[in-house]
């Protein structure tokens, strides 16, 4: 468990880490509660955005100042008009940099990097299958079926083996962060040998989780070329949303022993489609505290609270709420879903989770009505699940002292069953 002072003293660490990115330090006192935890974190991070405005302020979408482009932290920028050929140097997200090389290409969010990836692929495949887990990214199953029809969906209950032997075209696997554990774990038992590239979308996991390890090694054993899709708003901003950034990071191209030489030229589509599309990264969306040893031990240590505060809730509500339960085990730890005794649209999930957080949040709790996760605060937001078609109410679990979340864990169980009451 973790104490409000020891949590205090993390946060102001935290707080220290983005004032030192900036040239004029605000030098804001140490957080005394939560909520100036929080207040300090978005204000720090909105001064952060303005000083890198007004130091690059002439260097403009068109590209017309012949000035030296100056980068943002660690990170360094070339790039010509509308950053069509923008090329980063600078530190990855991820921790894994000792396991695998790897080239990355930086877009404008997690879903221009996904669709840009899939459009890409059909100039390297004619035709294809790809397999996804249930729980994939609902977006991401939309675009597909929408916007890339040289791809035919097969969905597997976690063991691939059977959906994959029954097709001779090229073989994809789609294996998403936000699937259940179970699934998950049943993945990565099953056989990927006859996979022609895995696309790891990596979004709720944190950049250096064992997961996304086991993953890579799993995928080097195979021989499978893998991307890596993210979205960095969430888990890399340390809880404040930084700013729109998405990225494809691939490996295992170029010594590929397969005989699969088309997939080399799968990095150089996808720059095409993102020029294309206009989806290009914003420098001034790169968060300029990434990359330092403070940066990866702070982050790992908030995402292990939120991921220890989840394995509480998920308890908690299995015992106290039953059947109003939805699932409660997804593999990133970081959010539950909450069942009605009603059916719910989506309009009607919304309206929930509103009503809850603002029922709780004049009750003094941490807590927003948010479509994200990884915060320092819950965040509650309608959740659709593609398998079953049903909605939901998201809990997103927060950064917060374990006995401070437990008290708030048992408010948002009784503020449900009370929902779910006959008399409401």
């Amino acid at each position: 468990m973790e104490t409000t002072e020891a949590y205090l003293r993390r946060k102001s660490d935290e707080l220290k880490l983005l004032d030192d990115c900036l040239d004029t330090p605000l030098a804001l006192a140490p957080p005394r509660s939560i909520d100036q935890v929080i207040e300090h974190k978005f204000r720090l991070t909105a001064a952060l955005r303005a000083q890198h405005d007004l130091n690059d302020w002439a260097t403009t979408e068109t590209a017309w100042s012949q000035g030296e482009q100056a980068g943002d932290g660690p990170f360094k920028f070339r790039y010509d008009y509308q950053r069509a050929d923008l090329d980063v140097i600078g530190p990855s997200f991820y921790g894994v940099e000792a396991e695998a090389r790897c080239e990355t290409i930086y877009t404008s969010s997690g879903m221009a990097s996904i669709s840009a990836l899939l459009l890409a692929s059909s100039h390297v495949f004619d035709r294809a299958v790809i397999v996804v887990l249930p729980g994939t990214y609902g977006e991401t199953l939309e675009f597909i079926k929408a916007y890339a029809p040289h791809l035919r969906i097969i969905t597997a209950e976690g063991a691939l083996d059977e959906p994959v032997s029954r097709s001779r075209a090229p073989r994809l696997l789609l294996l998403d962060s936000c699937t259940t554990a179970k699934n998950f774990e049943a993945c990565l038992r099953s056989c990927w040998e006859g996979f022609d590239l895995l696309i790891f979308d990596t979004t709720c996991f944190s950049g250096g989780s064992g997961r996304i390890r086991r993953v890579l090694r799993r995928a080097r054993k195979s021989e499978v070329p893998t991307a890596m899709i993210r979205s960095h708003t969430k888990l890399d901003s340390l809880g404040a949303e930084y700013g729109r950034l998405g990225s494809a990071a691939f490996m295992h191209l170029k010594n590929d022993s397969r005989g699969r030489s088309q997939l080399r030229k799968l990095p150089d589509e996808m720059r095409n489609a993102v020029r294309l599309l206009g989806g290009a990264a914003l420098p001034a969306h790169f968060p300029p505290f990434v990359g330092s040893s403070d940066y990866r031990s702070l982050t790992s240590r908030r995402v292990a609270a939120i991921l220890r505060n989840g394995r509480r809730t998920a308890r908690f509500f299995r015992d106290a709420l039953g059947g109003l339960t939805g699932e409660l085990n997804f593999a990133h730890g970081l959010y539950v879903t909450l069942k009605c005794r009603h059916r719910l649209d989506e309009e009607a999930a919304r309206k929930a989770a509103s009503e809850m957080s603002a029922d709780l949040g004049q009750a003094g709790f941490p807590i927003r009505h948010a479509g994200s996760f990884g915060f320092d605060f819950a965040a509650t937001e309608w959740f659709h699940d593609a398998a079953t078609g049903e909605f939901s109410v998201r809990i997103s679990v927060p950064d917060l002292p374990t006995a401070l979340w437990d008290e708030q864990t048992c408010a948002i169980a009784r503020w449900w069953a009370d929902y779910n009451s006959p008399r409401s």
